[in-house]
């Protein structure tokens, strides 16, 4: 308990709580709380210290210092507004852990990269948990969505007979549709009947759905996904890169544009395009995805280099 004698939990979500009616959506921040909560009712500890706060942030090991120093944010921030009624709560100080580069370095998966992740999903048990894994990881190559996004999908977001799915406040509270090859369109709409007939009277409406019948935890998919990439032999790249569930999406932005460099596009009109199909805010998102690939980078050259010899 808390000098005060609530539950530290209870405060969490009252913090959490007074945040979002000032406008934070804290999705993120939200989830490692939790976690954070977790790990000190683990540990029997009912306030926050500092070591505790370092401790925690620094896990797993192996993570970024970039990803430390967004964890022990998280914490400070919780533990401010614990130390305002609580002077007991230790506040962990700034700079305990630079931030050093905020971005991860893309892992660009090739077609047979992400085809070996995908097969190796279809040896989960149960059968139902492994086309729930080989589904979601489809989708994400195919449409480049957020794995927030697809996690946060419900049934009705899916219209299998226009071949779209809407994302509802996503990213920067954002609404949007998302056009689906038919080949997509079919594999959810088979996925949806699989879970019906696993789940007729489910716990949750999502779309996607553990063998529980509860939405899927995005702490959950991220483990199992670098499980998936590991037994699938997709190693680090560099001490910066490493397989992320989230870099397949990086991976569709690349093949997208290196698709219409191939094609003869005009890739400066389709730009603006993409950034609004992604859900950016800012056309900048989008050409920082494209910064890591080689190729496309030297594609590019090629096109300029024909535009200052005048062959286009």
């Amino acid at each position: 308990m808390t000098a005060d004698g609530r539950a530290l939990r209870d405060s969490l979500e009252e913090y959490l709580a007074l945040r979002r009616a000032l406008g934070f959506r804290l999705k993120a921040a939200g989830r490692l709380l939790d976690q954070f909560v977790s790990w000190l009712e683990d540990r029997g500890t009912s306030t926050i210290t500092t070591a505790d706060a370092l401790e925690w942030a620094t896990r797993p090991a192996g993570a970024s210092q970039a990803w430390q120093s967004i964890r022990l944010s998280m914490v400070r921030g919780f533990a401010a507004y614990l130390h305002g009624t609580d002077p007991s709560v230790q506040v962990p100080p700034p700079g305990l852990i630079r931030r050093g580069n905020d971005r991860a370095t893309p892992y660009l998966y090739s077609d047979a990269e992400i085809s070996a992740v995908i097969a190796a999903a279809g040896t989960l048990r149960p059968e139902f948990r492994a086309v729930t894994y080989q589904t979601l990881i489809s989708l994400l190559r195919a449409s480049g969505v957020r794995i927030g996004e697809a996690l946060s999908f419900d049934r009705g977001d899916l219209d299998p007979g226009q071949g779209m799915l809407t994302i509802r406040a996503a990213k920067f509270g954002k609404t949007r549709l998302i056009p689906l090859h038919p080949t997509a369109t079919a594999a959810l709409a088979r996925y949806s009947a699989l879970r019906d007939e696993h789940h007729p009277r489910p716990a949750d409406p999502a779309l996607f759905v553990s063998t529980a019948g509860t939405r899927l935890r995005h702490s959950n998919v991220s483990l199992t996904f670098a499980k998936l990439t590991a037994q699938a032999g997709l190693a680090r790249r560099s001490a910066s890169c490493r397989p992320r569930i989230h870099d397949v999406r990086h991976s569709y932005v690349v093949n997208t544009v290196l698709g219409w460099y191939r094609d003869g596009a005009d890739v400066a009109a389709m730009m603006p395009r993409l950034s609004t199909y992604l859900g950016h805010n800012d056309p900048k998102h989008t050409f920082w995805y494209l910064s890591a690939a080689p190729e496309l980078m030297a594609l590019a050259g090629d096109r300029l280099h024909a535009h200052l010899n005048g062959q286009s």
